[in-house]
């Protein structure tokens, strides 16, 4: 009976950390408060009441909700939006965290009053940006898509350096004989086989989900995030970048024709924010208050320099021969947000036993607390003050999906009309359509209507139309441009 009320006594506070991490994240969108430091702020009340203190377990569940953060990220990355600024973002993700770590440590050294290789070891664990942070923040706002794909990419491939660093760092910590030039190799071999193994990984999830049949269409979203998990597992057994894996495995995929395409992605959208509230109320679990207000003064320092010199050294020098205005140079500084990944890799130095790992987590949970605070809750505002945002697409509270087991030629289109079309104030009957093309919704301020041949389409009318996937640009053209035209069966 123990047992079991013990058992209930779990579940219930479960169920109340999930209630409360929603709850959060509706409250933060209002006081402009990123989610993320909500949900450390509620694992810090929870460990008020329930003593934890396991690094192993935080550092295993923080791992498997980063794989889910980084799946639904890369699925949602449009390859075309990225791909112009994928060698800046290998850049920052590489020069950049070691430049920013370098010049973190050295301030380290005498903030925290610890030797220089412990001072690096604290400057390369919060020298990265976070997926996750990045993925909330960015993803919610109208920043250009130059920088928002800049920063996204970034924070995806940016771990493999961090972790790098860190193990490098405890390697020459606990063992002083280790070979510089043997990590070295280790590192490129991390980005290589983490590269490639996402890359075919990507390839053979889009394959099996579209030739496997299965009784239940629920089956595909887990099988796709299975298919992650995998990903991540055969990498780091062959000594790759497991997270470089997943993210760039999604972004194949994510890319890619798959059935079951919408419910994939919703899937996985869900999860990733059940994973990230977990993950978050999980590390302010694992703080403690009183020994974080020792850190006060150095922490906060810590977290000033790193936001307005060790992060905009390390971009600037990065970004030299790019076409990046100043602006934008500045934004990218202010915009490399620390999450999860940070704190996760503090945890590092508690397993290796080292000695001021305490010291270092606690200063990595402050930095990160007061990034989130200070760069996550202005992000919109700057880039309103320097010029660099833009407008926001309008997202519809509905979806239309065309479900098929069997790969489908067919493909349902959103498409939302401009006042610049030709089709805006005209009727559908007028429409120089296919017969095979049939507008099969027409979504205005937030009612559905049902098309007929006399419903006339108007401004900002957000319509969804049935064609085959060869006429896919045809469609887009028709509605989108000045001109019209007939769009032509191939």
């Amino acid at each position: 009976m123990e047992a079991i009320a013990k058992t209930n006594s779990i579940m219930l506070l479960v169920g109340a950390m999930m209630v409360a991490g929603v709850m959060a994240a509706k409250f933060s969108n209002r006081v402009g408060v990123p989610a993320l430091v909500l949900f450390v702020g509620l694992g810090m009340l929870l460990g008020r009441f329930f003593y934890f203190d396991d690094a192993f377990v935080t550092q295993l569940f923080g791992t498997f909700a980063l794989i889910a953060i980084l799946f639904d990220g890369g699925l949602n990355t449009s390859w075309p939006e990225v791909r112009p600024v994928m060698k800046v973002a290998g850049v920052l993700a590489t020069l950049g965290v070691i430049v920013t770590s370098l010049v973190l440590g050295f301030f380290a050294r005498f903030l925290l009053d610890v030797s220089w290789l412990e001072a690096m070891l604290f400057g390369s664990i919060v020298g990265s940006t976070d997926a996750a942070a990045v993925f909330a923040v960015i993803g919610g706002h109208s920043v250009r898509k130059k920088l928002a794909a800049t920063l996204e990419a970034e924070s995806g491939c940016n771990d493999p350096t961090a972790i790098f660093l860190t193990l490098l760092c405890i390697q020459l910590l606990t063992n002083p004989e280790t070979s510089v030039f043997q990590m070295v190799l280790y590192f490129i071999r991390e980005i290589g086989v983490g590269g490639l193994i996402g890359y075919l990984f990507g390839k053979l999830m889009v394959r099996l989900i579209n030739r496997i049949q299965m009784q239940s269409s629920g089956l595909y979203p887990i099988l796709s995030l299975a298919c992650a998990v995998m990903a991540y597992a055969c990498t780091a057994a062959l000594g790759g970048s497991g997270f470089l894996a997943v993210y760039i495995m999604a972004i194949v995929a994510g890319n890619s024709e798959m059935v079951y395409r919408p419910a994939i992605f919703r899937f996985n959208e869900g999860f990733a924010w059940m994973m990230q509230i977990f993950m978050f109320v999980l590390l302010g679990w694992l703080a403690f208050p009183e020994q974080l207000a020792t850190l006060l003064l150095p922490g906060l320092l810590l977290a000033l320099l790193l936001m307005f010199v060790a992060r905009p050294i390390g971009v600037w020098i990065s970004t030299l021969r790019t076409s990046f205005s100043p602006r934008e140079k500045i934004f990218l500084s202010w915009a490399g947000l620390k999450g999860a990944v940070p704190i996760v890799l503090a945890t590092y130095p508690m397993i290796a036993g080292l000695p001021h790992a305490n010291l270092i987590f606690n200063a990595t949970f402050f930095v990160v607390l007061t990034s989130a605070l200070m760069q996550g809750a202005t992000i919109n505002p700057i880039a309103r003050r320097l010029g660099l945002v833009e407008p926001a697409r309008r997202q519809s509270a509905y979806t239309v999906e065309l479900v098929a087991l069997e790969k489908t030629d067919s493909e349902i289109v959103e498409v939302e009309i401009q006042s610049s079309s030709a089709a805006a104030q005209r009727k559908i009957s007028d429409l120089s359509l296919p017969a095979n093309v049939l507008i099969v919704a027409v979504v205005r301020e937030s009612a559905v209507i049902t098309p007929r041949g006399g419903t006339r389409l108007l401004p900002g009318d957000l319509i969804y139309v049935l064609t085959s996937k060869q006429q896919l640009n045809c469609i887009q053209d028709v509605f989108a441009t000045d001109e019209g035209g007939i769009c032509e069966l191939k």
